[in-house]
């Protein structure tokens, strides 16, 4: 499949693997480029000096396009892209934070730049910061998510008419069956976080994963909405701050109560009843964890399948 997308980043399909804090390390990063997507470094967990570690062991593992996903609001987001400029990395996605403020810089850096948004908004202010793809991500998707809490399959189709940027959908997205609804609505790439999060390669803990692939409908919800909605696997710290929001409490008490370290502790060291566990909706159609050039394939195959299906209507 050959688009705007695959032609900006130089990909074969137009499969981004999302950068995940505690989840999407070189190892996956690299895999997923590997087998013709786009693999994101999650720089949201890491300092300067082990993100370039992780820059440099991903181009020793791949000679295919790679990035690095910044979120602007991250304590390190200066250094961190300080960093990306110097390694020269292809590619950054950010978010959280204003486009206007590094896309120029990245540009002269020659770096291609997506911004992820949550509105139409957020997507006309990207235009006109002149980022080079936009990512619109619906409210099934885990971990942060937009106060406005619109679905992609609503998401999509406004941007879609709002900008003229290249589009890639993001939130419950994780088969080729979705992908191509998704390309329906107007999208011409997706960004999958929950499925790549939930591969071999992902470097977060096996009792995460284990714990996400055995979740049901209904096993996430949205939290922390006085600081930043947050999409939550249903665990004992869920409940707390259930607790904590239905008595009315503060942001600074919340804030209290989640302390430091909390997604740390429950993605990647593995408490899953005490940890902060960030997952998307889509996780309760997820059974397996298989290598992440298994699941390009698979999802191609599957887009491929669904396509001729509804051709053959």
């Amino acid at each position: 499949m050959e688009n705007r997308i695959t032609t900006l980043f130089g990909i074969r399909h137009p499969i981004v693997a999302g950068g995940m804090i505690w989840c999407s390390g070189w190892r996956l990063a690299a895999a997923v480029s590997e087998a013709g997507g786009l693999g994101l470094i999650g720089s949201g967990s890491m300092t300067p000096d082990l993100l370039r570690e992780h820059i440099r062991r991903c181009r020793a593992a791949t000679t295919r396009p790679f990035g690095v996903n910044v979120p602007l609001m991250y304590r390190y987001a200066e250094p961190i892209l300080h960093t990306v400029m110097e390694e020269r990395v292809p590619v950054v996605f950010t978010s959280a934070g204003s486009p206007k403020t590094w896309t120029a810089r990245l540009h002269e850096a020659g770096c291609r730049v997506a911004h992820v948004v949550s509105s139409t908004l957020f997507a006309r202010k990207c235009e006109e910061a002149g980022v080079d793809a936009v990512v619109a991500e619906g409210f099934e998707a885990g971990g942060h998510n937009g106060r406005e809490e619109t679905t992609t399959m609503v998401l999509v189709p406004q941007i879609r008419q709002a900008v003229s940027i290249p589009l890639i959908a993001a939130g419950g997205i994780a088969t080729g069956s979705g992908m191509l609804a998704a390309m329906a609505l107007g999208a011409e790439g997706v960004q999958m976080g929950t499925r790549f999060a939930l591969s071999e390669e992902s470097s977060a803990s096996e009792a995460f994963k284990r714990l996400c692939t055995g979740l049901s409908e209904g096993g996430t919800m949205l939290a922390l909405k006085k600081l930043s909605p947050t999409r939550l696997v249903k665990n004992g710290f869920y409940r707390t701050v259930e607790e904590a929001e239905s008595r009315g409490a503060t942001a600074e008490e919340l804030l209290a109560l989640i302390g430091s370290g909390r997604t740390r502790k429950g993605i990647f060291e593995g408490d899953t009843e005490d940890g902060e566990l960030e997952i998307g909706q889509i996780a309760s159609l997820i059974r397996d964890l298989p290598p992440a050039g298994e699941i390009v394939r698979r999802i191609v195959d599957e887009y491929d399948a669904a396509a001729k299906r509804i051709g053959s209507r």
